[in-house]
């Protein structure tokens, strides 16, 4: 486009719709001239004119517009503002041209008004120049602005969406199943490299230990505790043995080795240089050990499904090939997609569809070795689905059973009162009771002479 009609500027305080009074093309653009006036606020002022300023009325509503403008949604707000100041037009030849510096955002415009083309800095020349002008005078040219707000502003709503951002990327823990997995390989290379180094190297000094010793760890932590061949003797046998996972055949026949071996003799300093190396390579091994089971540790709580069903090392890899575990999971439906997706939005880390996942892959390759008819995925999702349930509400119910400190403590104390209550009445009514009995001899007398009176009438 040759041209530009209005300017859309976000700024952090609120959006600002310009209208261009002044058409230039991009080739006048590229003059001297007018590139000195777009610097000069004065010569600027005058080629555009401010339509209309609507200000972000808290920081929480900014934060909202800058995300969906980051993510190329045009928010109600701004599509209502853009509906009153710009012209409705209809047709190819009254289309109105809006310059926008997001190319999403310029999109999702676009298809939202179908009188208006979208020009960005990328396609337009024109478009770049008077949004760079507009971002360069925003203090003056906005109304009620003071110098320095508009950076002020930018500031803090730009550490309130890195800190979204950012908190949003590392809740999300597979950032550091990403990482761990790409420190694992560079360990590896150059822990291999490093080992084959130390073979070569003391190699040249005892040359028969390569043959005895196969593994890497092993070997470097022998170089080490030999050093010189000439001092190996019979009395180390346990030492040696304790390196080789208490192999005394393979002890003994290292410690033979050196005593016929067809090795160069080594200086005391290329020993402290070799053993030196040695050393480091072993604590680089260790190292890359514990960021394995650092790793085993993270995905058991991050995607523990995926890990059932393909390993750790496996898993990781596709992570960090897709970029996220949500990333993965938006992958066409397969097994590990499948995983991925109910690892990603389960709220408690299970194991219980990895299992079952991983039982499937074995049930189809059976399938295709002896012709067994496998289960159906509905039915084995639905079984594991129940047993996640049925563990949920055994927590449940443990949960409810177990009673609270607290309220134990109040059940004792009120058990305690109510049978020293209990104890006070019965003594209460003992001592009522041995009262009244002492107040009632004369009328059992009476009693008894009532009684013996009833007898004589009925003797009559």
């Amino acid at each position: 486009m040759a041209s530009v009609n209005y300017v859309l500027y976000e700024a952090p305080m609120g959006y600002g719709v310009f209208q261009v009074e002044h058409q230039a093309d991009s080739i006048g653009l590229r003059s001297k001239e007018t590139q000195e006036a777009i610097n000069d606020l004065s010569r600027f002022g005058k080629m555009i004119k401010l339509l209309n300023f609507t200000p972000f009325h808290t920081g929480k509503e900014a934060l909202s517009e800058i995300n969906m403008i980051s993510e190329g949604v045009m928010s109600d707000n701004l599509k209502s503002i853009l509906e009153l100041n710009l012209p409705k037009t209809s047709g190819k030849k009254s289309k109105v041209v809006l310059a926008v510096a997001e190319k999403n955002l310029a999109s999702s415009i676009k298809s939202s008004f179908t009188g208006v083309d979208c020009e960005t800095g990328e396609t337009s020349e024109v478009a770049a120049d008077f949004l760079r002008g507009v971002r360069l005078h925003a203090d003056k040219l906005l109304k009620g602005l003071q110098t320095g707000e508009t950076a002020q502003a930018g500031l803090g709503l730009g550490h309130a969406y890195s800190r979204s951002k950012v908190k949003f990327n590392t809740t999300k823990n597979d950032n550091h199943i990403i990482q761990a997995s790409a420190t694992i390989d560079f360990q590896d290379k150059g822990v291999n490299q490093f080992f084959m180094r130390v073979r070569e190297w003391y190699g040249w000094h005892f040359p028969e230990l390569i043959k005895i010793v196969s593994d890497n760890l092993t070997y470097a932590r022998l170089v080490i505790a030999i050093g010189d061949k000439s001092t190996l003797t019979n009395d180390r046998l346990h030492d040696i043995a304790a390196l080789v996972e208490e192999d005394g055949e393979k002890a003994q026949a290292i410690i033979d080795a050196a005593k016929v071996s067809m090795g160069l003799q080594i200086t005391a300093q290329d020993l402290e240089i070799v053993k030196g190396f040695a050393q480091a390579v072993v604590q680089q091994a260790e190292a890359r050990r514990s960021t394995s089971s650092y790793l085993e540790k993270k995905m058991g709580v991050v995607a523990p499904n995926l890990q059932c069903l393909i390993g750790t090392p496996v898993a990781a890899r596709l992570i960090s090939h897709a970029g996220s575990l949500t990333s993965l999971s938006k992958y066409l439906a397969n097994k590990c997609s499948i995983a991925s997706r109910i690892d990603n939005f389960s709220e408690e880390p299970s194991v219980k569809f990895g299992q079952v996942l991983r039982q499937q892959v074995e049930d189809r390759l059976e399938f295709y070795a002896s012709g067994k008819k496998p289960a159906k995925n509905a039915d084995v999702m639905a079984s594991a689905l129940d047993i996640v349930e049925g563990d949920d509400m055994q927590l449940d119910e443990s949960m409810m059973a177990a009673p609270v400190a607290g309220e134990v403590e109040k059940d004792k104390k009120k058990s305690k009162k109510e049978k020293k209550d209990k104890s006070d009445k019965k003594e209460k009514k003992r001592k009522r009771e041995s009262e009244v009995g002492a107040a009632e001899p004369a009328p059992v007398e009476d009693g008894e002479k009532k009684k013996k009176k009833k007898k004589s009438k009925h003797d009559d």
